[in-house]
Formats: structure tokens, sequence, C-alpha cells
């Protein structure tokens, strides 16, 4: 059976969504991060960066997200969560999951955790540094915004890559959901993002991994 090591509302959510979605049985097994249970040698002999999330699947363990997401689409393409190979549908795919998780995630990863890029100590640096990040979080959504504006105008189409719901899709929410505590402008309040995110939390299988994290309302 499938593992997910996992925290709630983490990077493991994408995961942990997908394979609700995909309907396959998996065991959940909580990486207690607030006891610094990522951090442990048994951990870490898993994932060697102490992060979550990681999945075992038979013999083969993997960490990172997005490698995570691809091949449990890659495994289950009966599910239809990734566009067939050789298509344009699937080079928009690939680009859209690796600028959520390059561009995207990695400049929420620095505006929440700053002080790993300055030296101990210097919280001026560390101040500055997370209103940098957040300051470039802005563009990035509304870009975001935009590709969603453009599948409306140009096709009327619901979802990021158009009719068709897919595993970007519950990336682009786990990632737009990092920014609900934000002090102004987080990813809800924009005109095309705020009703997508709600499209994707109505899901059934949203909602099922949503409840499984013990997530309280609201979730975005």
């Amino acid at each position: 059976m499938i593992q997910l090591y996992y925290s709630p509302s983490s990077a493991a959510m994408a995961p942990h969504i997908l394979l609700e979605e995909l309907g396959v049985p998996f065991e959940k097994i909580l990486v207690d991060t607030a006891t610094g249970a990522h951090r442990s040698e048994a951990y870490r002999r898993i994932n060697p960066n102490g992060l979550v999330p990681a999945l075992a699947d038979g013999d083969l363990v993997l960490y990172e997200s997005a490698a995570i997401c691809l091949h449990l689409c890659d495994t289950h393409p009966q599910a239809g969560l990734v566009p067939a190979l050789g298509t344009t549908e699937r080079a928009h795919f690939y680009k859209w999951l690796i600028w959520l998780t390059n561009t995207l995630q990695s400049t929420l990863i620095v505006y929440f955790y700053p002080e790993r890029w300055m030296n101990e100590g210097n919280s001026a640096g560390v101040a500055e540094l997370k209103s940098r990040a957040q300051a470039r979080v802005g563009p990035l959504l509304d870009q975001l915004d935009a590709e969603l504006a453009r599948q409306q105008a140009m096709h009327s189409q619901p979802w990021l890559l158009g009719a068709a719901f897919s595993a970007v899709d519950i990336y682009a929410m786990m990632l737009c959901r990092w920014t609900r505590n934000f002090a102004s402008s987080p990813a809800r309040e924009r005109a095309h993002l705020g009703p997508y995110l709600q499209r994707v939390l109505a899901r059934p299988a949203v909602i099922r991994a949503f409840a499984a994290e013990g997530l309280a309302l609201p979730w975005v």
C-alpha cells in the first residue's frame, strides 16, 4: 500500500488530495513537525532533507511534492489528472507544475522562512527579506489570475489548463492557500483566482483531504 508521510497544511497537501482524487488505498503517516519529527534520524532516512512530504510506493521512496504528484499521475493515467504524453496540453502541464514549484512555491518559502537566508540575529534583514518576498508573490498571483482570465475569455473554461481538471489545479490551490493570512492581497481576493479556488475546494476529494487533516474553515 502507498504510504504518504505528511503534516497538516504543508506541501503534503497536493499529493494527499491527489491520492483522494485517484481513489486508491493509501496510508497517512503523520510527521509531527511541531515536535521536530521531520528532523529525526528515522525520518531523515526517508527524506534526508528533513521536509514533508515523502511517499513510499512499494520499494520506491520519493520526496519533493511535485515529483510525487507526477509519479502518481503517471502510474494512474486512467484518472485523467494529467494530459496525454506528447500533446500540447501535456507541455503546458509541465510548464505550470514546474512554475508553481520552482517560482511561486520557492518565493513563498522565502516569505515563511526568511531566517534561513540570514545570519542569526539579523532581525532587520529577516524583516526586509520577508517583505520583499511578499511583494514578489503579488505579481506571481497576478500571473495566475491572468491565465485564468484568458481561459475564461477565450474558451469559457474553468481550470488552469482549460476544460479538464488536473493535478496543477490541486497544486495551485495549495500554494494560493498559503497566502490566506497575508495582510494585503491574498490570492482569494483576485477576480478570477477567488472563484477558481472555490471550484477546487468544492471537489469531494479536496473536502475529504481537508477533513482528514483536521483543517477548519475558512480554507483559503
